[in-house]
């Protein structure tokens, strides 16, 4: 059974075509990432998927089910972007009645809200309200409550947007650990967070989905992305040109590289180009294996 079954679906607000066609199966694993530019529909879809709005047309299915079949209770959970706590309950009595409301009795409900708590690291302000929570705090509480009930895909829009790093890599982190009993669905503007999360990249444009790539197949990419301190780049270029079953080097940004080779050991061009560092006394940040998710959407090799 998939975890999210789409066929051409497509959603319409008037004469305004929101989703086109859309056809996507996805599997539990790994979270998976939507991306694309504003109006490109990922908001629509998220709703199409947690049942808050019907299709224009087409079909979709979430564990088999229709979205928001009493099925899914507890199975399937989202966190929208404006999700917003009441300013008058404190956090635990919150969670308390989200718990309950899925059918835990009264004692499991707060115990469950507890649990969810302590994963986001704040069980500590379990009796405190909103209102004395900071921005970041706030949206880990939300976290907290999409994860009630341990389900198995959660839908998170713009989980990071306006945090600060640290608050960011906790939910980061959250997420990496949950991954192996729960399917994530994360739609985001940062790709470079992306990139560290995901795998699986789904690219909205116009209310269609134009690509989908899996970061994974980027390790057995025959290219490099190397990214220097400040040089010289057309000594560098023009060096690393010299080496051995180097096919090309393109500077895509400033200091960052995208080498192509023809090379079946990666390795040895890792090798050749640290020696052409410390000869020429050149400075590098990274080298990585593949093409990164910005090149990969929107860059022609």
């Amino acid at each position: 059974m998939s975890l999210v079954s789409c066929k051409g679906l497509s959603k319409s607000y008037g004469g305004k075509q929101a989703l086109s066609q859309v056809s996507i199966t996805l599997e539990a694993g790994s979270p998976i990432a939507l991306v694309g530019p504003n109006g490109a529909g990922k908001t629509t879809l998220f709703s199409l998927l947690c049942g808050f709005i019907t299709p224009s047309s087409g079909e979709v299915s979430l564990l088999g089910e229709k979205p928001g079949s009493a099925a899914l209770l507890g199975r399937v959970a989202s966190l929208p972007q404006d999700a917003a706590l009441d300013p008058n309950l404190d956090i635990i009595t919150q969670l308390t009645l989200f718990a309950s409301l899925q059918g835990f009795s009264a004692k499991a409900a707060k115990a469950e809200g507890l649990r969810v708590l302590t994963l986001v690291d704040l069980v500590d302000s379990a009796q405190q309200k909103p209102k004395s929570l900071s921005h970041g705090m706030s949206k880990r509480v939300s976290i907290a409550q999409a994860l009630i009930g341990s389900p198995e895909l959660v839908l998170l829009d713009e989980p990071t947007a306006g945090l600060d790093p640290a608050n960011a890599k906790k939910i980061r982190e959250l997420v990496k650990k949950l991954s192996n009993t729960t399917t994530f669905i994360i739609s985001s503007h940062n790709l470079d967070e992306l990139e560290k999360l995901c795998d699986q990249v789904l690219y909205l444009e116009q209310g269609q989905l134009s690509q989908s790539v899996s970061m994974k197949e980027s390790l057995h990419e025959d290219y490099l992305t190397l990214t220097m301190q400040q040089c010289d780049a057309s000594a560098l270029i023009s060096a690393v040109m010299e080496l051995a079953d180097i096919s090309s080097i393109d500077e895509r940004q400033a200091n960052q590289f995208l080498i192509k080779h023809n090379s079946e050991e990666t390795y040895a061009i890792e090798m050749a180009l640290l020696s052409l560092f410390k000869q020429h006394n050149w400075q590098y940040k990274a080298i990585l294996k593949g093409r990164t998710l910005e090149e990969k959407l929107f860059s022609q090799p």
